[in-house]
């Protein structure tokens, strides 16, 4: 079964890449509406969670329509992001804009290298291609692999053209370290989805969420600048990634704790969210009840910013 889907795959993949990007971005939103039509099950997380989050502003009809927009917003990303994989850095340029990055370079002057929290904003793929407005960079990030070995190679080779270093964050973080000891890189850490039982409980939207500590340890860990990128759609095939001012990690001569400076991060996100709503991935479902703890982190994680200790879930 797994050799079927894989070829199917592929065939799709070879589609895709032959046809202009404005024509996929059209295919993968008509994919998105039938989706939307048809997967009840994400259909009903995207509803639940944008009701918890604009529920109090927005009409029952007006959360659907942001719903179906989501879900057409999804199939252009994930089609898109076939296209966009074969497409040359210059053709990438005049598609994708990046705003902040001379300030990104001034502020990174004196650190080892620049950690970004990234999220599932517009086409997250594209964060790969983000060092080519960081002169001087070599642009990293973490993936988990699929549990399909020829699904997962697949992906992977797609990936590989952009020149981005990818990682498998349970097996290769040795290799994270040595690379980050060795050249200056910009490490993408995706930090908007569930993090499950070590995950910190920080907010985001008001309510206590399962959260990633990895942009705040490895920053604090290899003296890095910590900042958010941010991917929206800016029309019909076309995005452009905002880095966002730095994070600070240290405050008044102390070292910030990580879960004020993840508590930073989530701001910063739930701040890109209400700007266009239908930009994230509310498929997922980001509030899950559990228990969490905070992972251990040799670099010191004292808490001297007056930030309030989140609750428990």
């Amino acid at each position: 079964m797994e050799a079927i889907v894989s070829r199917l795959a592929q065939g799709l993949i070879a589609v895709l890449q032959a046809l202009p990007l404005r024509l996929v971005a059209r295919l993968g939103r008509m994919g998105g509406s039938l989706a939307h039509a048809l997967d009840a099950r994400h259909r009903r997380a995207a509803i639940e969670n944008l009701t918890g989050c604009f529920g109090h502003e927005q009409s029952p009809r007006a959360i659907r329509a942001l719903a179906r927009e989501n879900f057409r917003r999804i199939g252009e990303t994930f089609a898109c992001a076939v296209r966009t994989a074969t497409m040359s850095n210059d053709e990438i340029r005049a598609i994708l804009e990046v705003a902040g990055a001379d300030a990104v370079l001034a502020a990174a002057e004196g650190h080892r290298g620049v950690v970004a929290a990234i999220g599932h904003f517009g086409n997250f793929e594209l964060y790969a291609r983000g060092s080519l407005w960081l002169d001087g960079y070599q642009s990293a990030t973490t993936y988990r692999a699929l549990r399909q070995p020829s699904l997962n190679r697949l992906l992977q080779t797609l990936r590989a053209r952009s020149g981005c270093l990818y990682f498998e964050r349970r097996f290769e973080t040795a290799a994270l370290r040595e690379a980050m000891n060795r050249q200056r890189l910009v490490v993408g850490f995706l930090a908007d989805q569930h993090a499950g039982n070590r995950g910190l409980p920080v907010p985001f939207f008001g309510r206590i969420c399962s959260t990633s500590a990895a942009p705040a340890v490895f920053a604090l860990r290899y003296n890095c600048l910590l900042v958010t990128a941010i991917c929206f759609r800016t029309g019909l095939g076309r995005w452009r990634i905002e880095l966002g001012p730095p994070i600070p990690t240290r405050a008044d001569g102390k070292t910030r704790s990580v879960e004020a400076i993840m508590l930073d991060v989530n701001r910063a996100f739930e701040e890109a969210v209400r700007r266009d709503p239908a930009n994230w991935f509310w498929v997922h479902r980001r509030w899950k009840p559990g228990k969490h703890r905070a992972p251990s982190c040799s670099a010191p994680v004292v808490d001297d910013h007056d930030t309030t200790t989140p609750p428990s879930a």
